[in-house]
């Protein structure tokens, strides 16, 4: 889960979140509207990418993804990535420690 918190930290996790646009057309009395949701990109410096904050974003999202399987959040393509290959694996890594635990226990 350090890992994966680590690798969403430096490449998965957008510079901030995107903002909603919504754009319109007014004719006589009907209206329209189209809202539109920008990709998240990352565009921070290699050196701003470590920082507490982006941490501590990442850590919610891996145990948001991880225990109750669900983060809901923004991430760049290859975070996305990050974060179903973690969701795949780190159940099952948890899985066989609990039961080498429970092998040593039993002895």
């Amino acid at each position: 889960m350090s890992l994966t918190a680590l690798l969403l930290m430096v490449f998965g996790l957008p510079t901030r979140d995107p903002d909603l646009a919504t754009t319109g057309t007014l004719n006589g009395s009907e209206t329209s509207l189209h809202t539109s949701t920008p990709g998240p990109v990352l565009h921070e410096e290699w050196a701003q990418r470590w920082s507490w904050a982006r941490a501590e974003r990442a850590t919610h999202v891996v145990v948001n993804s991880v225990v109750f399987r669900s983060s809901r959040q923004n991430l760049t393509t290859i975070g996305t990535y990050i974060e179903m290959t973690s969701g795949l694996l780190e159940p099952t890594l948890l899985a066989l420690g609990a039961l080498a635990i429970r092998g040593r226990i039993k002895r």
